[in-house]
């Protein structure tokens, strides 16, 4: 089954985010893909964390979930929305969600962040629980691929990746990560930190990313890549917006799972 993690450069006009995210849909749809993955924050990239939350729907309406249901349907595709803002029963606070939608546009899985970002140094910082409500509930779907076989899906986004027994929870076939790291923790692990949680599950790791310098002077490291569950990165790109595109192979990950039995060996 061909993947495709999505790389965008997310400004604060969100007609024009939405223009590119579908011109980047489209090419990986045209490329093959059946499953695509936009980054977190795809829809906005706003001067403070808090402009997100004129955005905010209520689930199952708005505007953003129409677009994107609108856009798996056109395509035929399964369509993982990064994250948009979902409204939570405070004003003051917004859901970081992640939807999914199938080929005929309906929406079949949600998963709301639940590790919430942190991050000081000097004049660097960052603190998601100001604007974001944490969720609760670790999620995962069931896809069905054109070649026939029945993928297990884990859904996760950006900080999750720092938090191991989340993907041990999923325990799925492909995990993915729509993500906007900083520059500064990019640098240092997101090749790392993505490449274990594939080795150590022995997976497919999907990771969606903004890439670049952004409109409100923030800089992300990008790097969106797809990794095979041996730890190799199959594809990716360094900054700018694009498409990343990569097979994953069914009868492989069979193979490495029986080669090395590690899942069946765990004790905790």
């Amino acid at each position: 089954m061909r993947i495709a993690a999505l790389q965008m450069v997310s400004g604060q006009a969100v007609a024009a985010n939405q223009q590119m995210a579908a011109d980047l849909v489209a090419q990986a749809a045209g490329a093959g893909a059946e499953l695509l993955v936009l980054p977190e924050y795809w829809c906005l990239l706003g001067q403070r964390d808090s402009d997100k939350l004129a955005l905010a729907e209520d689930f199952g309406q708005g505007p953003l979930q129409d677009f994107l249901a609108q856009l798996a349907r056109q395509h035929g595709v399964y369509l993982v929305g990064g994250t948009i803002p979902l409204k939570t029963a405070s004003p003051d606070r917004a859901y970081n969600s992640s939807l999914v939608f199938d080929p005929q546009g309906v929406c079949i899985a949600r998963y709301d962040k639940i590790h919430l970002f942190s991050f000081h140094k000097g004049r660097e910082a960052y603190n998601e629980g100001k604007s974001l409500e944490a969720g609760s509930q670790a999620v995962a779907f069931d896809l069905r691929a054109r070649a026939g076989q029945l993928w297990r899906v884990g859904l996760s986004v950006c900080y999750d990746l720092r938090f191991p027994e989340l993907y041990r929870q999923l325990a799925a076939d492909i995990y993915l990560v729509p993500s906007a790291f900083t520059y500064t923790t990019g640098q240092a692990h997101w090749e790392l930190l993505l490449r274990a949680r594939a080795v150590e599950n022995l997976a497919f790791v999907a990771a969606a990313a903004q890439g670049g310098l952004h409109s409100n002077g923030r800089q992300t490291w990008g790097h969106a890549m797809v990794v095979n569950p041996w730890g190799q990165v199959l594809a990716q790109q360094a900054q700018g917006a694009g498409v990343v595109l990569a097979d994953c192979d069914w009868q492989a990950l069979q193979n490495w799972r029986l080669q090395l039995p590690a899942l069946r060996h765990r004790k905790l």
